[in-house]
């Protein structure tokens, strides 16, 4: 059974409104771990400490650079249905260049190029799930 996006907000609604500072729920499709308060701060620093640093750059590899998900969600690379992509093959982009959005919880997350260079190749199909870190576009310098 999946949770909607409603099933959630109930769940941190009752979970902010008790008096726990920590809930761990895990069934075979779900797992929900929240710790709040003085009990978070060593929890977070192990999970920082444990997590891959992400990097600031997209990743480079000699004069290409690769686009990464900033996050996991639904790739669009159109503003909305029948509309032009952001960008193509052979579009010139700058740091500040938006390649595409990237929705989570229905909200539309604009991501930017992060790197000056020309989009060589789309690595991740419209509308596809992508997980965090996933290759969205090669560009080279």
């Amino acid at each position: 059974m999946a949770l909607t996006e409603d099933d959630v907000r109930e769940i941190l609604r009752l979970i902010d409104e008790s008096e726990l500072d920590e809930l761990r729920i895990e069934t075979a499709d779900f797992k929900l771990h929240v710790v709040r308060g003085e009990a978070a701060a060593p929890e977070r620093e192990a999970a920082e400490a444990a997590a891959p640093k992400a990097a600031s750059a997209p990743a480079t590899d000699g004069a290409s650079a690769t686009i990464a998900a900033p996050m996991p969600g639904t790739f669009y690379r159109a503003e909305g249905p029948g509309m032009a992509p952001f960008v193509d093959v052979g579009t010139r982009v700058e740091p500040d260049t938006v390649v595409c959005i990237i929705e989570i919880m229905k909200m539309m997350n604009s991501v930017p190029a992060g790197v000056a260079g020309t989009i060589v190749e789309v690595c991740a199909e419209d509308a596809q799930v992508v997980g965090d870190g996933e290759a969205l576009f090669r560009v080279q310098s």
